[in-house]
């Protein structure tokens, strides 16, 4: 007679249980989320509120794509297994680099269309990535990894000092200067000398106190050394959400010396719905399409080993038919997140990291996480909390954040045969320098045609394009399923 005692997978907890674990899935994810859309709203240069909104859109999806993944929704979606889908740091760079060329919401809709497209194209491929797998061994995945990780960097280090461009730029127009140009060509136009060009304007020459404020260093020292602290005398889930923690006390400092205030949480709504097409209807780019194509790929051969290794975690093998389901839930979450105005999902490696921490393999604790995450969402005071935490607070924890991505990419990297196979020096090498190229020389890219500078201007993308084409030429088509585990199982991003 056969058992009637379930899977642990397909296990339903008691519901205080099931509350409390979600709850916990919700809180080592929450940093991360939440990265992304403040990240890009704040490149788009939209409004506050906007921004706020981007942030609770973003937990709304996180939130569907969970219960798809983890419930499943018929036999063409979802892995079933315990994951929680969050925005994925791989899309950041491009996403950043439309943003800077197409600030405002007509940014804002190019780059919805370019995900919403991707999404749709990503479902169609789902079936074939897995068997794209060999083309990403870990040489390639850890150097991708280790990119994108310091890619991010730049932006935790502008959180704690100040962007170079812009108010809190380094160096600002000496007002002096200002005015005698002003006076010079309001005196040459009175002379009937010829005009002054028209775009000729006083540098900048000041020091500028908005930027790098040693209070900004010091609030974010305070957090990044409160993050270490927790991380090294803490135990278990305390120690698994110190990035969190860390940002609550930057956040009660920031508080005590009026850096942070809750205005705007005030103003905000207690619940709202989300709306589809916030900023209008999207529009589509062939190469903000292809871009987005090209990153949805990388994501999912991640998602590939993650959900291979959780197969081995939790004891239920994933087969071809379960993988492709897992990876098309990549794409209707994308595609779901163009939609609702936000960005690419993925399933957060931190959340399959905890199922091995607590031994707890219920599919059905993510279903409690995802229910959490659609109930955050919809309350728009948590995303003006957010969007009101000071960037010098966000700085601290983003040095940890991003630092733990490109860590984890070294490590990725540390298994990896340099020893006797030296053409592994040549792919990591190469394309580590394409990866820096955009960080470095940002305007490599003025002579050749602007429909390819969404393509090219993303380090990220420059990197992972190097690293498949150089391990293709030097070691052929060499991943396999087994080495995508072991990656998996490294990861912390």
């Amino acid at each position: 007679m056969a058992s009637s005692t379930p899977h642990p997978v397909d296990e339903i907890l008691p519901a205080p249980k099931l509350l409390g674990l979600g709850f916990q899935h919700v809180l080592v994810m929450y940093a991360g989320a939440v990265a992304v859309p403040l990240i890009i709203g704040r490149a788009l240069k939209l409004d506050p509120a906007d921004v706020a909104f981007l942030i609770s859109a973003d937990l709304f999806v996180c939130g569907i794509a969970t219960l798809i993944q983890s419930l499943g929704v018929t036999q063409w979606f979802g892995i079933r297994l315990p994951v929680m889908m969050g925005v994925t740091f791989a899309a950041v760079g491009p996403m950043v680099a439309m943003a800077n060329a197409n600030p405002g919401p007509e940014g804002a809709r190019a780059i919805f269309g370019a995900i919403m497209a991707a999404g749709v194209i990503s479902m169609l491929i789902a079936p074939l990535v897995s068997k794209m797998l060999r083309f990403f061994p870990p040489v390639v995945t850890g150097t991708i990894i280790l990119v994108i990780g310091v890619s991010l960097m730049r932006i935790g280090i502008n959180w704690i000092f100040g962007n170079p461009f812009g108010p809190t730029a380094p160096s600002i127009v000496d007002p002096a200067h200002a005015e005698w140009l002003a006076a010079m060509k309001d005196g040459a136009a009175a002379a009937g000398l010829p005009p002054m060009p028209e775009k000729l304007a006083a540098a900048p020459s000041m020091q500028n106190p908005a930027y790098a404020p040693l209070g900004n260093i010091a609030v974010s020292a305070v957090v990044l050394l409160s993050i270490l602290m927790i991380a090294r005398f803490a135990k278990g889930f305390i120690a698994n959400i110190s990035v969190l923690l860390g940002i609550v006390i930057g956040c009660v400092l920031a508080i005590a010396i009026g850096a942070m205030n809750f205005d705007k949480v005030a103003k905000a709504d207690i619940f709202a719905f989300i709306t589809p097409f916030h900023f209008g209807m999207p529009s589509f780019d062939p190469v903000m399409i292809l871009t987005m194509v090209l990153v949805m790929i990388v994501v999912m051969i991640e998602s590939t080993g993650m959900f291979l290794a959780l197969g081995d975690m939790t004891g239920r093998r994933v087969d071809q038919k379960a993988l492709a389901a897992g990876l098309r839930t990549d794409g209707l979450g994308t595609l779901i997140g163009g939609i609702f105005n936000t960005f690419p999902y993925t399933s957060f490696s931190q959340n399959v990291g905890l199922v091995g921490v607590t031994g707890i393999k219920s599919r059905f604790v993510c279903v409690a996480g995802g229910i959490i995450l659609i109930v955050l969402g919809l309350l728009p005071k948590m995303g003006a909390l957010v969007e009101s935490i000071p960037t010098m607070v966000l700085g601290g924890a983003g040095l940890v954040m991003f630092g733990m991505v490109a860590a984890t990419g070294v490590r990725i990297l540390a298994g990896v045969n340099f020893t006797t196979n030296r053409n592994n020096l040549f792919v990591v090498a190469v394309s580590l320098g394409f990866g820096m190229i955009p960080l470095v020389a940002p305007n490599f890219k003025q002579w050749m045609p602007h429909g390819l500078h969404p393509l090219i201007e993303s380090g990220i993308l420059l990197a992972s394009i190097a690293a498949v084409a150089l391990n293709a030429f030097f070691n052929g088509a060499s991943g396999s399923a087994e080495e995508a585990k072991a990656a998996a199982s490294m990861a912390d991003h």
